[in-house]
């Protein structure tokens, strides 16, 4: 078994005295694709908010890279966040820069390299999620996929070794959505690196995951492969997967399919 990334152990968070998550215990393994499952208003955002430390837990541990982070401060939080890349719903690139200058803002608030290192480095990200041609453009200029690929590049510019993902197919069609997902795997592949995706796409995590936990009422309803996940008999977990492979069914346009082996530089 892998060494764990991320261990979890009896995590409870509230807001204003409300009880959000209630005694979450999981571990992320390394090297794994990891979905964190349930329908809107569940927790899985303010799991990941703790799992950034960006708020601290009413009780329970959260240790990531084997250091317990729910006791530090900003600055001591600082080196292990710079291990970490987060991938945003919407991508988050700021319009008025090209896509190179995007990408090379994490390098130059945290590191002191020279400009022709930076440049190096963002060039390789950029090739990575295939946008070496595309280094000039202004988000205006980037189609959905792109955007969300520019938003890895830039994810992954300070050689992370966790990815975050949060609904990363969130507004793509099918076939960009599928193209995406690709990417994540071979990346992961290529740079051995720990993915978390927080995600209701059922057809993506069918593409993707390798583990996972579904939440529900604050809890933990379900753990495992989606093919352990789908074999539980609670009715919440139940009709999740039926409502979600439902809607996946209706958003699949017509002819999508045929459209399925086209070249991933224009999405």
């Amino acid at each position: 078994m892998s060494a764990a990334v991320i261990e979890v152990e009896d995590l409870v968070a509230s807001y204003d005295g409300n009880i959000v998550l209630d005694g979450i215990t999981f571990e992320v393994r390394a090297r794994e694709v990891f979905v964190v499952l349930g329908g809107s208003g569940c927790g899985k955002s303010t799991l990941l908010r703790h799992l950034l430390g960006l708020h601290k837990p009413a009780s329970g541990h959260i240790r990531v890279f084997g250091t317990d982070i729910t006791g530090l401060s900003e600055e001591e939080l600082q080196p292990i966040r710079q291990r970490i890349g987060m991938v945003f719903q919407g991508a988050a690139l700021f319009n008025s820069m090209t896509l190179a200058e995007n990408v090379s803002l994490p390098l130059e608030e945290y590191t002191d390299y020279p400009a022709r290192v930076i440049q190096d480095i963002v060039d390789w990200k950029l090739h990575l999620v295939e946008l070496g041609h595309a280094r000039e453009y202004l988000p205006a200029q980037l189609s959905g996929g792109m955007k969300k690929r520019a938003a890895i590049a830039r994810a992954m510019v300070m050689d992370p070794d966790l990815l975050f993902f949060d609904e990363h197919t969130t507004g793509l069609d099918p076939v960009m959505a599928a193209e995406l997902d690709r990417t994540i795997l071979r990346l992961r592949e290529q740079l051995e690196i720990t993915v978390v995706v927080v995600t209701h796409d059922m057809t993506s995590i069918r593409r993707i995951a390798d583990r996972g936990i579904m939440i529900a009422d604050g809890r933990i309803v379900a753990s495992g492969t989606i093919r352990e996940m789908e074999q539980s008999n609670d009715a919440r977990v139940v009709n999740f997967f039926m409502r979600h492979e439902e809607g996946a069914k209706q958003r699949v346009a017509p002819g999508a399919a045929a459209h399925a082996g086209r070249s991933g530089h224009g999405y």
